[in-house]
C-alpha cells in the first residue's frame, strides 16, 4: 500500500492527538472507485472495501468506530458507539478509541482539546452544518470552546458548490452574517463556502483556533473523491485518536 500522499494536519495540536486523512490514492479499489475507497455502500467491491479497510487497520491502534452517515447533527461517544450506529459526528475522551467519518465533498472537521484531553471529528456537509454538527460536536467535547482546536479538511471548495436559494436561505435565517458565504451565479444559483460556514459556526460556539480548509475535492481529481464531480465515486477518511500519554 502506498500513503505518501495521505494527510497528516497541519495544526497546534498536543503530541498525544493523532489525526490522518485518506486520500484515493494507495489503494486495491479499481474504475470509478480506484483506489483507496473505504465505503461499503457506494457499490464497490465488499471484498476490495474490506481489503483496503484491513490496510488501513495495520497502521492504527484499533479499528476505526465506522458511522451510518445522515446528514444530521447527531454526535456518539467512541466508548459507547455500536458499530454502523446512525451518527454524523464522534468524540473520544480515552486513548486508542479511533473517531472517524468519510467524506467526498462534504467537509471533515477535527476538534482536540488543547490539554490533549479530548478528540473528535464531525461530518459536515452544508445539510449537517444547517442542522448543527459542529454545535452538538463542540458540545460533546466537554471541555471550554476556548481550549479547543479545529482543523478543516478536504471538502468541496467554493468556486465549485454551486447551490440553490433554499440552502443559502436556510443559513441566512439562522445567522444573517452566513450570506458573506455566498457569491451569486446564474439561474438563482449561488456559490457557497462550506469553509466559511464551518468557520463562522465554530466562531459562535466560542472556537476561535481554527486551522486548515485550503483544498477543494471537486477540483482534484487526482487526488481526491467527489460526489459533485463524478457521482459514482470512493469515499475518503478521516480520523483522530488520543496516544497514550507519554507515547
Amino acid at each position: 500500500m502506498t500513503a505518501t500522499d495521505w494527510i497528516v494536519p497541519d495544526w497546534p495540536a498536543p503530541a498525544r492527538v493523532r489525526a490522518l486523512v485518506t486520500t484515493r490514492q494507495g489503494g486495491a479499489s479499481t474504475g470509478s472507485f480506484a483506489a483507496f475507497n473505504l465505503a461499503e455502500h457506494v457499490g464497490d467491491a465488499a471484498a476490495t472495501v474490506a481489503a483496503n479497510r484491513a490496510a488501513l487497520r495495520q497502521i492504527l491502534p484499533s479499528e476505526p468506530k465506522w458511522l451510518q452517515q445522515v446528514h444530521g447533527n447527531r454526535c456518539v461517544d467512541a466508548a459507547t458507539v455500536v458499530p454502523g450506529e446512525a451518527a454524523d459526528a464522534c468524540v473520544a475522551h480515552a486513548p486508542g478509541q479511533i473517531c472517524a467519518v468519510m467524506t467526498a465533498d462534504c467537509l471533515p472537521l477535527l476538534l482536540c482539546a488543547a490539554t490533549g484531553s479530548a478528540v473528535g471529528v464531525a461530518h459536515a456537509g452544508w445539510r449537517g452544518l444547517a442542522a448543527g454538527v459542529i454545535e452538538s460536536t463542540v458540545a460533546a467535547m466537554a471541555c471550554p470552546p476556548a481550549n479547543l482546536l479545529a482543523w478543516l479538511g478536504p471538502a468541496i471548495g467554493p468556486r465549485a458548490f454551486e447551490v440553490g436559494d433554499e440552502v443559502r436561505a436556510a443559513f441566512i435565517a439562522a445567522d444573517t452574517a452566513a450570506e458573506e458565504a455566498f457569491a451569486p451565479q446564474a439561474g438563482s444559483k449561488w456559490h457557497c463556502d462550506l469553509y466559511r460556514l464551518a468557520r463562522q459556526r465554530l466562531s459562535s460556539c466560542g472556537v476561535t483556533k481554527i486551522s486548515g480548509g485550503g483544498f477543494c475535492t471537486f477540483s482534484d481529481a487526482e487526488r481526491f473523491y467527489s460526489f459533485r464531480r463524478d457521482r459514482q465515486t470512493g469515499r475518503m477518511a478521516s480520523l483522530i485518536w488520543l496516544e497514550q500519554a507519554g507515547q
